[in-house]
C-alpha cells in the first residue's frame, strides 16, 4: 500500500490479521453512486455494497449495507434494528457521526460501534466490496469474514425490485 493513505478500516481489518484486497478506483465528485464505482473496478453491482447509516426511534444509529443496485426498505431495516420507524439520516450528520463522508462510509472503524445489518444477498458471493474509507478506496473481502467482524447480522433489507 504505497502512496495510499491507510485508513481507520485498513487498520483495522490489518491488525485483526484479516484477508483482504485495498482496490483504488478514480473518483468522479459528481457521481459518487455505486454504479459508477462498479463500472471502474469493472465489477457486477451485485457486489459493490454501500454502507447507509440510518436512525431508528427505539434504538439510535444503525447501519445497512446492502447492494449498490438497491434501495433499502426502511420498515425492514427498522424491524431488524428493533425499532417501529427508521429513516436514513441528514447528510450533514454523517461525518460527525461516524467519522466517514458520503461516498466513502465504511461499516468498519466508525467512531461508535452501531449495531449493523448486512443484506443477506452479500452471502451469495465468495467476495464482496465496501468503501475502504475514504472515496477511491474499496475493500475486497469475504463476506462472511466482514460480517463476522463487524459483528453483524444478515437478513432482508432491500424493497423488492417491483417496488423500486
Amino acid at each position: 500500500m504505497a502512496n495510499q493513505t491507510k485508513t481507520n478500516a485498513i487498520r483495522l481489518l490489518e491488525r485483526a490479521k484479516l484477508a483482504f484486497e485495498v482496490i483504488p478506483y478514480t473518483v468522479d465528485e459528481n457521481n459518487l453512486a455505486a454504479t459508477h464505482i462498479a463500472d471502474e473496478l469493472g465489477e457486477d453491482i451485485r457486489r459493490v455494497f454501500k454502507t447507509l447509516v440510518l436512525h431508528g426511534d427505539k434504538c439510535g444509529y444503525f447501519v445497512c449495507v446492502i447492494p449498490g443496485d438497491r434501495e433499502v426498505d426502511l420498515k425492514k431495516a427498522a424491524r431488524a434494528a428493533g425499532a417501529k420507524k427508521a429513516e436514513m439520516i441528514p447528510m450533514k450528520d454523517l461525518l460527525p457521526t461516524t467519522g466517514y463522508i458520503r461516498g466513502g462510509c465504511s461499516p468498519v472503524g466508525m467512531k461508535k460501534p452501531f449495531p449493523t445489518f448486512f443484506d443477506e444477498t452479500a452471502l451469495q458471493f465468495d467476495f464482496i466490496y465496501v468503501s475502504g474509507g475514504q472515496r477511491g478506496l474499496q475493500i475486497k473481502i469475504a463476506p462472511e469474514t466482514l460480517i463476522a467482524f463487524v459483528g453483524a447480522k444478515t437478513l432482508d433489507l432491500t424493497k423488492d425490485t417491483e417496488e423500486i
